[in-house]
């Protein structure tokens, strides 16, 4: 079944507090980062978008499941992960990358790494999957 859709989802929505905290920064990847956060956003509206750990996180039911690393600023790391608490591993990656996007930490925590727009773009759809299948195994209602 699908997660509720909240009322937080639109991040270019004026007042936007995750908006204005990236307009704060100057980042001089601000441009990928909201392509990164629009494709996350497009794959999964139902996801609630806010800062933790000084970037972009998504979670689901109040429980973070990516994160948007942006720092250091020659890189954008997007983070699939479980939360902070150490859980059980889980005997096999959570879910199945094809694409080789994903470098993994752990069974239940997987980074993908992009440098530029046009890095982003070529793999939009890796991205996408990976965000749906990651959600999908990891959140509950």
């Amino acid at each position: 079944m699908p997660l509720k859709k909240t009322s937080n989802t639109n991040s270019n929505s004026p007042g936007n507090s995750v908006s204005k905290f990236l307009d704060g920064l100057h980042h001089p990847l601000r441009k990928e980062i909201d392509r990164v956060r629009h494709i996350i956003q497009s794959a999964r509206p139902d996801l609630e978008e806010t800062i933790k750990w000084n970037g972009p996180n998504f979670d689901c039911d109040g429980e973070d499941r990516i994160t948007v690393r942006i720092h250091p600023p020659t890189q954008i790391q997007v983070i699939f992960h479980r939360g902070a608490a150490v859980q059980e591993q889980p005997t096999s990656p959570l879910v199945e990358d094809t694409s080789g996007m994903l470098t993994w930490k752990t069974n239940d925590r997987a980074v993908a790494t992009f440098r530029s727009e046009n890095d982003i773009n070529k793999r939009k759809s890796a991205l996408t999957r990976v965000v749906n299948a990651w959600i999908d195994a990891t959140c509950t209602e």
